[in-house]
């Protein structure tokens, strides 16, 4: 580090003192973690086992954004079921794929990559291709399910889903599929009479029955077994492909690939198999917590598999669980390992939500903060934005412009926020009432959401906003633009509260009820633990998520909002969403060195150390907006806007060393825009304040959504914060709740 730790700090909070024109409330103290509900934030007031009931005050009564019919949207009746049609629907869900188009594209139910399509059911246990650009999972038809039926093939029907599970109806042949994540079995319930076939496009080496035609033993030439169970004694017979039932059967199928062939595994399985799961719910009941509720039938207890994050969440003081190392799955995602347990908590390590840096900023440094300060201030000019009317673009300026009042705050230039405010309000207002010439937020009531003017008649307006895309980035923009103007302009949040918490609603929103506006969580993935982007649109690789950075943003800037509003609900579940979308972004798209920390191959690791676009079923070193080579777009686009939470999302000092050195070699590539090497210099700012610092007073240009007022604010506010351990200490978040 450039300068001792033990150096004067002044450090500004929100109860420091503000500009004469604010009348900012102090923030509410953190909620007790025994009794902490988490209510939706969204404006509305039907209640949910998961929420807390509302509270009385009028200002958050549901708010509507004008209704308007989208001329792009898919309609939603083709897939499910009518009963689902009144309540808003999802539109990043784990099974997308099933209700867009021909709803024939596989999506991966872990651990299967599972296709619905002419009225059959396709497993595939998936193989995993590996290169130094890309990896990804390969679909084949393991073993198809089909019900023979004399109707004409039809498409299947979402009769049910929740956060973890969906239950798929195929018409005409009386097949009930439960699809439940993370369960080693596929489940089919026939409540008549039906003949059943199973096919595959391997050669079927055997199929022997056991425990009187209740087990069947099926092995391929492709070196898979499969194991079938079943609720009453079924009579099977096979030729080379195809394994039919001799008569019709009624009752429950479960069927589940033996991952190995130690005896132990099939032991597992076969002790299991009578514990099924149908649906599956994931509860926050506290702050940095996530239950999982599966409702079973049966007998015995349940077995489900856990990717590498639950078993380093998984709490076994809150629940009763055991790990059997002895069952495992390969995946995409690490290997999959067995869990018996009829529900499971996850807990993670509390991190930071403040509205200004950690370790507060050095005196000496203020001056040289406050001369960029001044300029970029300056700068700000309402008119010159509303030239380019694209909600993305807006948002990030508006949060530019926001950092720059945060920062104001925290080096005493008190006099340059009044200009912020005014630029603010003059950029935020027109989105909200409707006045933005061109553009504005819309709600419709096909799927459930906000849309803006311009994607509702355009899929590629907006980045796709009006088909979902990226709605939880975009939006988090404007949500940290309006958490801090409402807290330099107390006045400003009352008399815009109900439109606010309408907005943040569209991707926050906890509630599933009849009256709800929006469909819960529709961006974070309750079981991934992480946020996806997609949006209604069909992909064979699944879901996707490019900038982790932006949706951990997005939370964050939901958990500020809480603060300025007194909402400690909803501080408590953007903190805790944050957290989650942190530790999975390390997990996943931070590539490390060290194969013990990893869960990719050494070719893959070898070659990246940041992955440019996660998908369920593909890591790609390629980015939406740049090739694989432009090393440090792909650093850039993890770690923008650059904000106080950036430290907890890079907080491991020596894989940020691989980063910055690997990236390096691409900075002195002919054409490399000084905007993005901004970002890999922030980052070498954590280990080396002075050079960093050294790199970022030569850079000529800045990303739309940072500023040199931004940059020098986070270098100089650098400290040694010494070991690992206390590191982690002090980026805790109740420690830093009032900030």
């Amino acid at each position: 580090m450039g300068q001792s730790s033990s150096r004067r700090r002044r450090r500004r909070t929100p109860s420091s003192p503000l500009p004469p024109s604010s009348s900012s409330p102090s923030p509410p103290p953190p909620p007790e973690p025994e009794q902490a509900a988490l209510p939706s934030p969204s404006s509305s007031p039907q209640e949910s086992p998961e929420m807390s009931p509302p509270r009385p005050d009028k200002s958050t009564d549901p708010f509507l954004f004008p209704e308007t019919k989208s001329s792009v949207l898919p309609d939603p009746s083709k897939f499910f079921a009518p009963h689902l049609l009144s309540n808003p629907l999802p539109t990043n869900s784990f099974f997308q794929n099933f209700v867009l188009n021909n709803g024939d594209q596989p999506e991966y139910i872990h651990p299967y990559l599972i296709r619905s399509s002419q009225s059959a059911l396709t497993l595939c246990y998936p193989s995993n291709f590996s290169s130094p650009s890309f990896t990804h999972q390969i679909f084949s038809a393991d073993i198809t399910i089909t019900g023979l039926s004399r109707l004409e093939p039809a498409a299947h029907i979402i009769s049910s889903f929740n956060d973890l599970s969906v239950t798929i109806d195929i018409p005409g042949s009386n097949l009930r599929f439960f699809l439940v994540r993370g369960c080693p079995f596929v489940t089919c319930s026939m409540n008549s009479k039906v003949e059943v076939t199973i096919s595959t496009i391997h050669e079927i080496l055997e199929c022997c029955s056991q425990y009187n035609q209740t087990k069947y033993i099926i092995k391929l030439n492709n070196n898979q077994t499969w194991l079938l169970y079943a609720s009453s004694p079924i009579n099977l017979t096979h030729n080379t492909s195809t394994i039919t039932s001799v008569s019709s059967f009624s009752g429950l199928i479960r069927i589940a690939l033996l991952p190995n062939p130690d005896p132990k595994c099939e032991a597992i399985l076969h002790r299991f198999s009578s514990c099924y799961p149908i649906s599956g719910e994931a509860v926050f009941a506290r702050p940095f917590s996530v239950e999982y509720k599966w409702e079973k039938k049966g007998w015995g207890n349940l077995l489900m598999l856990a990717h590498p994050l639950h078993l380093k969440l998984l709490s076994d003081t809150d629940c009763t669980v055991t790990v059997l190392e002895g069952l495992k799955y390969r995946s995409i995602d690490g290997d999959l390992v067995g869990v018996v347990g009829d529900s499971w908590v996850l807990r993670n390590d509390p991190i930071a939500v403040t509205w200004h840096s950690i370790e507060g900023i050095n005196e000496e440094s203020f001056p040289k903060i406050i001369q960029a300060l001044n300029k970029d201030v300056e700068a700000l000019d309402p008119k010159a934005i509303a030239t380019n009317t694209e909600s993305y673009f807006q948002g990030k300026l508006i949060a530019r412009a926001a950092r720059l009042a945060l920062i104001a705050e925290e080096v005493c230039c008190f006099d340059v926020i009044p200009g912020i405010r005014s630029f603010l309000i003059d950029t935020i207002e027109p989105w909200l009432n409707g006045s933005l010439e061109g553009n504005a937020f819309l709600y419709e009531s096909k799927w459930g959401g906000i849309v803006t003017k311009q994607s509702s008649s355009d899929t590629g307006a907006d980045f796709g906003f009006g088909i979902y895309h990226h709605h939880h980035s975009q939006i988090g923009y404007f949500i940290y633009g309006i958490a801090v103007l409402a807290k330099i302009d107390s006045v400003w949040g009352r008399k815009y509260k109900r439109q606010v918490y309408s907005l943040v609603g569209d991707y926050m929103n906890l509630g599933r009820r009849e009256g709800s506006h929006y469909p819960k969580l529709r961006c974070f993935d309750l079981w991934k633990l992480h946020s996806w982007e997609g949006g209604l649109t069909e992909s064979a690789d699944g879901r996707n998520q490019e900038s982790t950075s932006e949706a951990v943003n997005a939370y964050y800037a939901a958990a500020l909002m809480g603060l300025v509003y007194g909402d400690p609900n909803l501080v408590a579940i953007g903190s805790t969403l944050s957290a989650m979308e942190i530790l999975s972004a390390q997990t996943w798209w931070h590539v490390r060195e060290d194969p013990e920390n990893s869960v990719y191959t050494q070719e893959f690791r070898k070659n990246n150390r940041v992955v440019g676009v996660l998908w369920a079923n593909k890591r790609d070193s390629g980015m939406r907006f740049a090739p694989p080579e432009w090393r440090e777009r792909r650093v850039g686009i993890q770690l923008l806007p650059l904000l106080p939470i950036s430290e907890a999302l890079f907080s491991d000092l020596q894989f940020v060393k691989e980063l910055v050195e690997w990236t390096e070699p691409a900075l002195r590539r002919d054409g490399v825009e000084d905007a993005w090497k901004g970002f890999v210099y922030a980052l070498e700012g954590l280990y080396d304040q002075e050079g960093a610092l050294e790199k970022i007073r030569s850079l000529n240009g800045y990303e739309e959504g940072n500023s040199e007022t931004n940059l020098l604010w986070w270098i100089h506010s650098r400290d040694d914060l010494g070991e690992e351990t206390d590191r982690a200490r002090k980026l805790c978040w109740s420690r830093h709740y009032t900030h």
